[in-house]
């Protein structure tokens, strides 16, 4: 049973895959990743980076922190904090699908740019900041 997290991950993106009646070649063109490395993946042969995993989220439309759990990369506590405003905002009958895309896309957005780097969440945001937060435009808030 070795890769345990890694054939779960892979097994969970074949099962959203297939939910979402695409072919193992329409969710690789749709998340900008190989066919050959989307199979490895679902295979278990290969563990997928968080950036990765992002992309085929978005493809899949799922969210990412779901596909960070079935990896090992965040756990179920965590997730379910982070997944409060996108579910209101999945909830929310007054907006269209368009609409709710485009609010889930700046509150990620906005989480990217707020993470606090070396945060134990599978990403690594690279801005070499110190644990001072600038916030959202500020100048010294840099990306290498």
């Amino acid at each position: 049973m070795a890769s345990l997290n890694v054939g779960n991950v892979g097994e969970f993106l074949r099962e959203q895959r297939r939910n979402a009646k695409l072919s193992l070649r329409q969710l690789a063109d749709a998340a900008g990743v190989s066919n050959p490395y989307l199979s490895q993946i679902e295979r278990g042969l290969r563990k997928p980076s968080a950036e990765i995993l992002q992309q085929l989220a978005k493809a899949l439309r799922i969210s990412a922190e779901t596909l960070y759990v079935q990896a090992g990369i965040l756990d179920e506590r965590e997730r379910d904090d982070l997944l409060q405003v996108p579910a209101a905002i999945l909830a929310d009958p007054t907006l269209t699908e368009p609409q709710k895309q485009a609010l889930l896309q700046v509150y990620e957005s906005f989480r990217k740019e707020n993470r606090q780097p070396g945060a134990d969440d599978g990403t690594v945001d690279g801005s070499g900041a110190t644990g001072e937060r600038d916030g959202p435009g500020s100048p010294s808030h840099r990306h290498r």
